[in-house]
């Protein structure tokens, strides 16, 4: 049986909680952080959902891929972002797709594309829908000859795998679950792990270049891709397959990050590895976060590559009940293959922490203040639906910087978003963690929650959202390191990118893509 998506939230309908199961939620959830309504508001039925009617008509060609089902574009109008939750919960869905293509093999793909191009309809991949930053939804004022949501998930097989050079060639449309259970066939796994992998899917990965849970080494699926395969209005853009190669840009790196602007990703070759044997983990507490940070540097300048080091500043973990609001949370994690012993690594990462005044407790990775945080970070998205009907502001920005700028950088990026928090709901909270770690800098995530106002909390949530991206890209920082740029960071990714750079990339979608229909409006404006 297919089980159906939330029509409006985070996972699928049978996961949905009761009314009561809900209000249950909210109480609890408002008595802890002391604002938010113990009465949440209910989402309204599909059935009375506002969708406007379709502007096109698939030919009679495509009938069989082609859904104008209302709960099917409601389901393919948006991603997962606070914003786009809220419209659900509140059946808007002004943005629905005006056909939504369920192609089950590249044959399909090609024929959805070549009707596109030929009526100047645009093409939206949709992967699996959990972009936070407006990347699957198309203002339909931007595109007049319709939308069409292109969803891959018929493509999810692992077509090939290479156990001599450990790779596999896998379907774009492959969600994370799909992936690892045909992996697992063969005594191996992709080994990544983002917040959505339940629901995202290889393309979507590669396409807004991802990151996954483990904080160091491969961790950007950037690092996992041997091959890229892409069609595009004017034909298929493959790479050869190779370990490495010198010659010219690379077509698999112009793919990467591409969003579906320059091409719809249908398959690729992946780097694959067997399952760890070996595991061991800590929480380690430290004095302050900057102490922490310091800890954070020595073990990655030291060569150690910890498969998880997130820092946890002491609001979030007491927020999520991994501490007492005292002192900051290092989780920390060695995994290996083929039984290749962790301890010299932990002990020498333990030792690190202590000169930083660290204090440990080693349980499994589900126990104790690493596990009460590990559960609050996977519920995350679950929970944001239930903030969003009891009127809570609850939302997360992320970037990255050099650890020289590092401790100002939080400071500052952190106050000019507490600032704006408290000019537009009056109070709240601000908090940070360090998600990845590299040897040159780290990734901070900023978690914004605060009590909104019912019917204004998109504009609540956005007066805090530019000050803080105002604040970071003036400071130096990316506007994003795994999120993806989509719609929402469009302002911020232009002030980021050189204009020479700019201009060589519409320049490249006017060759693939000569009328402009793939995913117009996302990385640049077409020519």
């Amino acid at each position: 049986m297919v089980r159906r998506r939330k029509h409006w939230g985070w996972g699928f309908q049978d996961e949905e909680p009761s009314a009561v199961e809900q209000a249950q939620a909210a109480a609890g959830l408002a008595e802890h952080l002391g604002f938010g309504s113990p009465e949440p508001e209910a989402p309204v039925p599909i059935e009375r959902a506002r969708l406007p009617e379709p502007r096109v008509e698939p030919p009679a060609a495509l009938a069989a891929i082609c859904s104008q089902d209302r709960r099917d574009r409601a389901e393919h109008a948006r991603g997962k972002s606070y914003a786009d939750v809220l419209r659900g919960l509140r059946g808007d869905f002004a943005d629905a797709p005006d056909v939504v293509a369920h192609p089950r093999d590249e044959r399909d793909v090609e024929a959805v594309l070549a009707w596109a191009d030929d009526q100047r309809v645009a093409v939206v991949p949709f992967g699996g829908g959990t972009s936070v930053v407006g990347g699957v939804q198309l203002p339909r004022e931007q595109a007049p000859g319709g939308v069409l949501a292109l969803d891959l998930k018929g493509l999810d097989s692992v077509l090939e795998v290479d156990p001599v050079s450990r790779a596999a060639r896998i379907g774009a449309g492959a969600t994370g679950p799909r992936l690892e259970q045909q992996l697992a066939e063969h005594g191996l796994t992709m080994r990544f792990y983002p917040q959505s992998f339940e629901l995202s899917t290889l393309g979507g990965w590669i396409a807004t270049r991802a990151g996954g849970h483990f904080a160091t080494g491969p961790t950007h699926v950037d690092d996992l891709v041997e091959s890229i395969r892409a069609l595009t209005p004017v034909g298929a853009w493959e790479s050869r397959r190779l370990p490495g190669s010198g010659a010219g840009v690379s077509p698999d790196r112009l793919l990467l990050g591409s969003e579906g602007t320059l091409g719809v990703i249908t398959e690729a070759w992946v780097r694959v590895q067997p399952r760890p044997a070996a595991r061991r983990s800590a929480a380690v507490r430290l004095p302050s976060f900057t102490r922490g940070a310091e800890a954070l540097r020595s073990i990655v300048q030291a060569g150690l590559r910890p498969a998880n080091c997130r820092l946890v500043d002491a609001g979030e973990a007491a927020l999520t009940l991994a501490g007492d609001g005292t002192r900051a949370l290092l989780v920390l994690g060695f995994e290996s293959i083929e039984d290749v012993p962790v301890d010299a690594a932990m002990d020498h990462a333990l030792a690190l922490c202590a000169a930083q005044g660290g204090e440990w407790e080693e349980r499994g990775p589900r126990e104790g203040s690493a596990g009460a945080w590990r559960e609050a970070f996977l519920r995350a998205p679950y929970l944001r639906d239930t903030f969003a009907a009891m009127g809570v502001l609850s939302e997360t920005f992320e970037t990255a910087i050099t650890w020289e700028r590092l401790d100002g950088f939080v400071a500052e990026v952190g106050q000019a978003a507490r600032q704006a928090l408290h000019e537009a709901c009056g109070g709240g909270q601000v908090t940070c963690r360090l998600t990845h770690a590299y040897p040159d800098g780290a990734a901070p995530y900023f978690t914004v929650l605060a009590p909104a106002r019912r019917g204004e909390e998109e504009e609540q949530w956005w007066a805090v959202k530019r000050a803080a991206s105002d604040a970071l890209i003036a400071a130096g920082g990316t506007i994003t390191h795994h999120h993806a740029v989509g719609r929402d960071h469009r302002p911020w990714y232009d002030r980021q990118r050189p204009d020479p750079f700019a201009a060589a990339l519409r320049a490249a979608k006017a060759a693939v893509d000569p009328n402009a229909v793939l995913n117009p409006g996302v990385l640049i404006d077409p020519r």
